[in-house]
């Protein structure tokens, strides 16, 4: 939906600090699900809400333009744009990305077919070697009995021939390896629970075998079914999605010869990036060894030195206001890396391209710390006009909530900062 929009100028608005109230939901209310078509095929915590997105595609481009996104997590950015006939360039510390692109969007023309799936997934369960994934924590997630039956399930798996069929039962395994396992498969990051252990103590009085193979089957016709679907919406869509995961955005090149018209984006919070930590054990089935996993998990935000620091008015007010010097280094980092790739990936933006930077404003020790006012000061300094911003009161589910962080009572917004580049 279009909206009528800010003068790119109007930095009175900016200052009075009162971002536009809207509801990205009803503003699109064309997308029903966040989950619709491919969205859902993998999990992914904190995913970016493609109403978001599209909102975005709809008002700051057009036909054929060039998006990119350094936070690219489960690939929201690329499958909207290319629904809207743009093309992207996505970028993520996490290896998943590789993974979830070829399938979520497929460059695949003929829908696919249910009997041939059928038939690859009994190949799957007629395995009789082993993969043993590269970790040397993976006995503290399962019984042994589960355990050993995934080892074949997964080695089956990696001996078809790597096609879209493929595709789909890998990604149907990676969910199932986390819910047969000890690990909360819902939840953001990796943990353990008592109530898990005891769901799991229960399958195993039951014929679980054959409960896990129906879950198989059912899922890999569902996502068949998904990926069917998107293929019938994007036949003979050319435009391209390229892809890079396990690179640090801050850093990455992309195509020299590449102009960029938008980012659109939205950076982890701050205080709650834990994407690698939630992705592990998905990571060890799909066959990366743990000196691979530890290699992006230092890179993580909330792991790394600040290499330079960051002020703005309101950033140094919110320094001010901390008396714990681990909560200035939590807040240095944050803001260093963030800017960092948000930077990197706006270099090759043309003059008058748009950012789009999706936020929210979380709470460190009573504090609140207005990300999208402090992008915005600082890209205010460096390059860029702001626009405008907006405001989205979350209604149904509350960010983080009665997690054990710095924000009880969860998020209660989330921020749509729109920045011009000179």
């Amino acid at each position: 939906m279009q909206l009528e929009l800010f003068d790119s100028n109007n930095l009175e608005e900016f200052n009075r600090g009162t971002p536009r109230l809207v509801s990205f939901r009803d503003l699109v209310p064309e997308i029903t699900s966040t989950s619709y078509l491919t969205h859902g095929i993998y999990y992914y915590p904190a995913k970016f809400i493609p109403q978001v997105v599209r909102f975005c595609l709809d008002n700051y481009t057009k036909k054929d333009d060039w998006i990119i996104d350094p936070f690219a997590g489960s690939g929201t950015v690329g499958l909207e744009a290319k629904l809207c006939q743009r093309n992207a360039v996505l970028t993520d510390l996490n290896y998943l990305l590789n993974h979830i692109i070829p399938i979520k969007i497929t460059e695949h023309q003929e829908p696919l077919s249910y009997s041939e799936l059928d038939k690859k997934i009994l190949e799957v369960f007629a395995s009789k070697d082993k993969f043993i994934p590269q970790w040397s924590n993976l006995n503290y997630w399962y019984p042994e009995e589960i355990l050993a039956v995934l080892q074949k399930l997964w080695a089956g798996q990696k001996s078809l021939e790597p096609d879209l069929y493929s595709q789909i039962i890998q990604a149907v395994l990676v969910k199932v390896s986390k819910q047969f396992s000890y690990a909360e498969h819902t939840k953001p990051k990796l943990f353990q629970s008592k109530y898990k252990k005891s769901d799991i103590q229960e399958l195993l009085q039951r014929n679980w075998q054959e409960e896990l193979k129906r879950t198989i089957k059912e899922m890999s016709f569902e996502t068949l079914t998904s990926v069917n679907q998107y293929i019938t919406v994007t036949w003979r869509n050319y435009n391209q999605v390229l892809f890079y995961g396990g690179v640090d955005s801050a850093t990455f090149e992309i195509e020299q010869n590449l102009e960029l018209d938008c980012l659109i984006s939205s950076p982890p919070y701050l205080q709650a990036q834990e994407y690698i930590r939630t992705a592990k054990l998905d990571l060890y089935w799909l066959g990366y060894t743990e000196k691979e996993v530890q290699k992006i998990s230092k890179l993580e935000i909330p792991y790394r030195q600040a290499t330079r620091l960051i002020e703005t008015e309101t950033l140094n007010q919110v320094r001010s206001s901390l008396e714990k010097e681990n909560l200035h280094k939590i807040l240095d980092s944050y803001f260093c890396h963030t800017i960092n790739a948000l930077e990197n990936a706006t270099r090759k933006l043309k003059q008058a391209g748009k950012a789009c930077i999706f936020v929210g404003n979380p709470k460190v020790d009573g504090v609140e710390v207005e990300t999208w006012r402090i992008l915005g000061e600082y890209f205010q300094e460096n390059g860029f006009i702001f626009d405008t911003v907006f405001e989205d009161r979350i209604k149904t589910r509350q960010l983080f909530k009665s997690r054990k962080n710095k924000n009880p009572d969860g998020m209660k917004s989330e921020y749509l900062l729109i920045l011009e580049k000179r």
